[in-house]
């Protein structure tokens, strides 16, 4: 294992244990105050454990038993990157110079490491604004750059820290398919409670609940066979496979998903179109207005969900008020219409 952690910090209620593999991302999935960003600060070097070790390659990065420590690492010697939300670029550097700061940082030369700069702007599709200062960036421009600042240097650990919670939703989905292609060979810990970011850019989930680790396996089995509270809560996603065209997503019944965005993918890549049952709505008649997205399809089960009920059907899943369960005489067999406003599909590179 390249990355190992065992730790309990009582005053945060943590008591977590981790491990990812060379050039794996691990997403640690919760809610807000589960402990996923005390465990990225144990990693990173910013807090300390009470109890516990941690390692990369081997080597001791941090160590305690009953609050004493018995290793330690300073942030700047391990190795690891940490990426929050705030990007934090240096406002007095461009952003040429902003990646290659951590280059520079390590003993790199001015010019190899303004090389490396380069090349990085090249793989984040920023070349062109590569002596803008920071200031001149959009939200999703300057956490590209963040991005790129962090991975220049080379790091064996990088750290995402709900990266795209920030970020305005029409930058999200560009922002994941970069971040799908950085992080195909580096390994990773990304810490969010978005079941997107890791369906898309996780291996393996680690579901993090009240401190504890409360589930883990292989993301498509966790989120589609979930054993804990929150990833019940949160996963059964409505995903349609297909290819992409000029038109949108061409699935292998024939039909046409449009979604939001235009991915910069070739014709023919195999894509996937993703929303959430809440975008779903269901008709008895074919609807008209504003969808794009309609589905014929029959109602297999109706559940409880929350304050609503979830409605599943042979295509899609819809979360739907009891009102109109009772209103529109859903049951198992009934024939309905679904329908999916563009805007409110994702489509990706899978």
């Amino acid at each position: 294992m390249t990355f190992t952690l065992t730790a309990t910090v009582p005053s945060r209620g943590l008591d977590v244990r981790l491990d990812v593999a060379e050039g794996r991302t691990l997403a640690l999935l919760g809610p807000n105050g589960a402990g996923k960003s005390t465990a990225l600060g144990l990693a990173a070097g910013t807090l300390r454990p009470h109890d516990g070790e941690i390692t990369l390659d081997g080597r001791a990065l941090a160590g305690a038993r009953d609050g004493r420590r018995t290793a330690w690492v300073p942030t700047h010697r391990r190795r690891v990157a940490l990426l929050a939300q705030d990007p934090m670029l240096f406002p007095h550097l461009s952003v040429r110079e902003n990646i290659a700061f951590g280059p520079r940082a390590q003993g790199t030369g001015r010019r190899e490491a303004a090389a490396r700069a380069d090349r990085w702007l090249a793989e984040i599709g920023l070349t062109d604004l590569a002596d803008r200062r920071p200031a001149a960036l959009s939200g999703g421009q300057a956490q590209r750059v963040a991005i790129a600042r962090s991975l220049a240097a080379a790091p064996r650990l990088l750290l995402l820290d709900e990266p795209m919670a920030a970020l305005d939703v029409d930058v999200t989905p560009a922002l994941r398919q970069t971040l799908q292609h950085l992080l195909a060979e580096q390994t990773t810990i990304l810490a969010t409670h978005d079941v997107l970011d890791a369906l898309l850019l996780a291996d393996e989930v680690a579901v993090v609940d009240g401190g504890r680790v409360v589930e883990r396996g292989p993301t498509a089995e966790v989120l589609s066979r979930p054993r804990s509270a929150f990833a019940a809560s949160i996963a059964g996603l409505n995903l349609l496979s297909g290819t992409w065209t000029s038109e949108g997503v061409a699935t292998a019944g024939g039909e046409v998903v449009h979604g939001h965005g235009a991915p910069d993918v070739a014709l023919g890549t195999p894509m996937t179109a993703v929303c959430r049952p809440a975008a779903v709505a269901v008709h008895l008649d074919p609807p008209h207005g504003s969808p794009r997205n309609t589905f014929r399809a029959t109602v297999r089960s109706l559940a409880p969900h929350g304050d609503l009920v979830r409605v599943r059907t042979d295509r899609l899943a819809a979360d739907v008020t009891p009102g109109s369960v009772a209103e529109l005489g859903l049951a198992p067999g009934r024939e309905v219409w679904l329908a999916v406003k563009a805007a409110e599909v994702d489509v990706y590179p899978v």
